[in-house]
């Protein structure tokens, strides 16, 4: 079966240098709203849908109506273009280390889909995406434009996925790359894979607090990633049997943290085995 793999878009594929941010500051401003309003609350992580509620209920003590809600979209995407454009004309704008060489790698296989998994409005995240050239890798996605939850994001992308590919997809087969918590939140209630960068822009002790199965600085290091996702084999050629769970992606998320093949090799095995019948005879006399 096909593996479908989702990418968030910011902090995870690429730093716009708060391209966003500005933009839905100038949006809410122009409503009449406060010049920062976005100072006042977390957008990482989050659907556009609920940072543009949230944005509003900030400038305004009040939720927006869907009228409210159309006109900062339209405001917001008017303006995004210019902040991109200004956070690469002044070097704020990068790619995350690594990240054209693995979607290489991955679009060159028939067994991977790679799609968009954003809280990003669809159009505002192919904005971003724009000057990076990374567009073409993502012909589908999950976006939140519609969508307060990720988990609902999520779980659109993949029945889009389930049409590209013609079969049912099963959640052991979805892989989810974010940079914040929600991210693995997200996909550990749909039941898919979940990896973290980070690089990004969450808070590396929540990140760690949600526990996904594997975290990296960023893709520099093409081949745990490959590891992780199964599809390249353990270089130090360790045997399955001394895993802590044998055959599953915690294997790929230890050697990526550590470096180290197994978490027990077979001779500390045999040491211990050793001391525990020691201990009991020494018990018995």
């Amino acid at each position: 079966m096909t593996k479908v793999i989702l990418f968030d878009i910011d902090g995870t594929l690429i730093n716009t240098g708060g391209a966003g941010l500005r933009a839905l500051n100038k949006a809410l401003s122009a409503m009449g709203g406060p010049k920062n309003v976005c100072s006042f609350f977390e957008l990482q992580g989050s659907t556009d849908r609920v940072n543009f509620e949230n944005a509003y209920r900030c400038a305004f003590n009040k939720k927006p109506s869907e009228k409210d809600y159309k006109k900062i979209k339209e405001l917001y995407i008017k303006f995004l273009p210019e902040e991109v454009e200004y956070s690469v004309k002044n070097k704020k704008y990068f790619k995350i280390k690594g990240i054209e060489r693995l979607l290489e790698k991955l679009s060159n296989r028939k067994d991977i889909l790679i799609g968009l998994g954003s809280g990003n409005l669809k159009e505002g995240a192919y904005i971003k995406l724009e000057p990076s050239r990374l567009s073409h890798y993502f012909l589908f996605g999950g976006f939140g434009e519609k969508h307060e939850k990720r988990e609902d994001m999520l779980k659109t992308a993949v029945k889009d996925a389930d049409i590209i590919l013609k079969e049912k997809i099963s959640p052991s087969y979805v892989y989810i790359i974010g940079d914040t918590e929600k991210d693995i939140i997200a996909a550990k209630n749909c039941g898919y894979h979940s990896a973290a960068v980070l690089d990004g822009f969450g808070d590396k002790k929540k990140i760690f607090a949600a526990e996904p199965e594997f975290m990296e600085k960023d893709f520099a290091n093409t081949n745990v990633w490959l590891m992780w996702l199964g599809i390249a084999k353990d270089p130090k050629g360790i045997k399955r049997g001394t895993y802590i769970c044998p055959d599953t992606p915690i294997e790929h998320a230890y050697y990526g943290m550590t470096g180290n093949g197994s978490i027990l090799q077979s001779t500390d095995i045999s040491d211990k085995i050793i001391a525990v019948r020691k201990k009991k005879r020494n018990k018995g006399q």
